[in-house]
């Protein structure tokens, strides 16, 4: 997800987000206990999208709005005061969409960037390739000026005949998470007081409308490129390289086992386990002796 190094970013306006640097590391934090989890009980891939839950500490859990009373009802404690908290839907989060940390790394200083968070769910999560941005693009400053919201800002920005192409198909996404700042929190207006505007209508004409709407969409109509994306993610690190069209065959079965067994991770960690790419490869990639 790109979070790796969320613990040690140090990009942050500290005058715009004073609290961040205390926070980062549960943001990361978050993301691991979630994964940890993932795994340990075989859930869904599909889960990273759709879950309804994720591991919070009291500090965390305050930066997402939540009360300690509805922590203290609808969880039950771990160590260190994280715990599992249920019904984040109903808090407008859930899944990766909403975990503060892609959030926040995925924006800028200080102010959200649609253009990074689009990117990254077009690139990271969905596995699509985009040009490099033209020479001579202009750098859009860190604060949208008092008469234009941060949404016209981009609007402006994308509208170059030589961006819009590649914006059109990106800033939709990142339109959608309008709804949360610069470092994962909650929000109704930006910086400047403007009422923020989370809808958006993608390339191939669907409207969608905040998180829910992203999370719906990318669900029911781009499930399948998620998948593909996921099998290839895990493919590639187990293997210690990149994927290549050799791979393609295992990727096919990949997609299809995990739809015939509700997407769990266990069936496409089985199948890259047992594949000749991981267990005939490995020794000359290294350059060992296979006996």
């Amino acid at each position: 997800l790109q979070v790796r190094d969320l613990e040690t970013l140090d990009e942050k306006s500290e005058r715009h987000f004073p609290t961040f640097v205390s926070l980062r590391g549960d943001m990361q934090e978050e993301v691991v206990r979630f994964f940890v989890d993932l795994i340990q009980q075989d859930r869904s891939i599909l889960s990273l999208l759709e879950s309804d839950h994720t591991f919070l500490n009291g500090s965390l859990a305050d930066h997402y709005g939540l009360t300690p009373q509805e922590l203290g009802t609808q969880s039950h404690g771990t160590a260190d005061d994280w715990r599992r908290f249920d019904g984040l839907h109903a808090a407008g989060r859930g899944g990766m969409l909403g975990f503060a940390a892609t959030l926040a790394k995925q924006s800028g200083a200080s102010r959200t960037s649609p253009i990074l968070r689009g990117n990254w769910i077009s690139e990271v999560v969905l596995g699509e390739r985009l040009p490099r941005p033209p020479k001579g693009v202009p750098i859009l400053p860190d604060e949208a000026p008092a008469d234009v919201t941060e949404r016209e800002l981009i609007e402006r920005h994308s509208s170059d005949a030589k961006c819009a192409s590649c914006h059109q198909r990106i800033d939709p996404f990142g339109f959608a998470l309008e709804g949360f700042d610069a470092i994962g929190r909650t929000r109704s207006i930006d910086a400047s007081g403007h009422a923020i505007d989370t809808e958006a209508t993608l390339p191939d004409g669907e409207s969608i409308r905040g998180l829910e709407g992203l999370r719906s969409y990318l669900l029911t109509h781009r499930r399948d490129d998620f998948v593909r994306q996921f099998c290839r993610k895990l493919l590639g690190y187990a293997l210690g390289r990149s994927v290549q069209l050799s791979d393609k065959p295992l990727i096919d079965v990949m997609m299809v086992k995990l739809s015939e067994n509700d997407y769990r991770i266990s069936t496409a960690v089985e199948l890259i386990v047992l594949s000749p790419q991981f267990r005939e490869v490995r020794g000359r990639d290294f350059g060992l002796n296979p006996e």
